[in-house]
């Protein structure tokens, strides 16, 4: 049944990174993906520092860095009180060689990994191919691309769903996908405005907790995006008409005086949600195929190209004959271990300490961010928590 190559469902930034690791190690690869030509939208734009280390194995990561923006500081705040806490990943540069946060678009990464394979032997990418449905039998695993008359099938010895959170790979295989949905959309505005004039001690990451509207500053190449929460009861149209996004730009940038420009309007509800199991048999899931979480942190993205490193190591052991194929089921455990017990607890005390609603709570967040900065032994494992050192740590405890 199978032709020797792995297929891979998605070509966003992890089915990119995981054919990328495959193809380097001699391994042929099929992606198949639904778009006419690699996505240009503006989703996920931090690149955490084990990340970026991971991508200097496929010669990317000054690419992202020329074109991005370095965030060496993270900065807390709030309303009522100010300045928080302002945190240096100088200060865990023994860990990496990138101590900072990365701030570039997605689509960069997946433009870069695709120049470097485009001309390989191993690499094969399928546009306008969606996947519409899967099987499985004991040597290899089969894909169909497209409906009726213009369906078409492809064989392969393992695939790798990284086909995003409305994953077909997940759902053909009838994979729950459990969690919660929150109540309150997140509305994004990007403005090409210097905020930097408006508050000089900003940061390109930048938290301001408030218990009636939060918010979150986030620079990259040449704009600004600032995230707020909508209430329930407002409508999509309230929330993405100009006057509403003009109304919270004033409320949290009141040096302003006047209206912002805004280039860009989102708005998206929010998810933590993790796959019941990331393999049944010779499938696997990856990335938001796998796990969604809120966007506070950072985490989404690097968590699914840390999936991806994963996977695809064992994959080449076992492909190589260096290890059995048991070694695969590891990766179920591992990395859905972790996204439940850091991704999706980090990314959800993210967005409970911003919307703190009690004076105790608020107590807690400014004792706890007043400590780190304090105590250098609390501030390293801060640093470590935010920058997924310490997922990265629990994964290789799990083996």
């Amino acid at each position: 049944m199978s032709e020797n190559r792995i297929l891979i469902a998605g070509a966003g930034p992890v089915g990119m990174v995981a054919a990328a690791r495959l193809v380097g190690a001699g391994i042929p690869v099929t992606v198949f993906e639904a778009g006419s030509a690699l996505s240009k939208q503006s989703r996920a734009s931090t690149f955490h520092p084990p990340t970026l280390d991971m991508l200097d194995e496929f010669g990317v990561s000054e690419r992202l860095i020329e074109a991005g923006l370095v965030a060496p500081y993270v900065q807390y705040r709030s309303r009522a009180d100010g300045l928080l806490g302002r945190f240096d990943f100088g200060e865990i540069a023994d860990l990496t060689n990138h101590p900072y946060r990365l701030q570039c678009e997605q689509w960069r990464l997946c433009e870069a990994l695709y120049d470097k394979l485009k001309n390989e032997k191993d690499f094969e990418i399928r546009f306008d191919s969606p996947v519409t449905a899967i099987g499985q039998g004991p040597e290899g695993v089969i894909v169909t691309l497209g409906e009726g008359d213009a369906a078409t099938t492809r064989r392969g010895r393992w695939l790798i769903g990284a086909d995003g959170a409305s994953s077909v790979v997940r759902q053909s295989l009838g994979i729950g996908f459990e969690g919660f949905t929150w109540a309150e959309r997140f509305l994004v505005l990007t403005t090409p405005a210097d905020l930097r004039a408006l508050i000089p001690d900003l940061d390109t990451v930048t938290y301001v907790a408030d218990p009636e509207q939060w918010n979150f500053f986030l620079e990259i190449p040449g704009a600004w995006r600032v995230m707020f929460p909508v209430p329930q009861e407002m409508t999509d149209e309230e929330a993405l008409a100009p006057a509403y996004g003009d109304g919270l730009l004033r409320r949290v940038l009141p040096e302003a005086g006047t209206a912002l420009p805004v280039e860009h309007r989102t708005l998206y509800r929010v998810h933590q949600r993790v796959a019941d199991t990331f393999q049944r048999g010779r499938i696997f899931l990856a990335g938001d195929a796998a796990h969604i979480n809120n966007p506070l942190g950072g985490m989404g993205m690097n968590g699914g190209i840390h999936d991806a490193v994963n996977l695809t190591g064992r994959m080449i052991a076992v492909w190589n004959g260096e290890a059995g194929e048991e070694t695969l089921s590891r990766y179920d455990l591992q990395r859905r271990k972790v996204t439940e017990e850091h991704v999706q607890v980090n990314t959800i005390q993210n967005k409970r300490d911003l919307e703190a609603k009690t004076e105790s709570d608020r107590a807690a967040y400014r004792d706890a961010m007043r400590e780190r900065m304090e105590d250098a032994t609390k501030r390293r494992d801060f640093l470590m928590r935010i920058g997924m050192y310490k997922a990265l740590a629990r994964a290789a405890e799990l083996g």
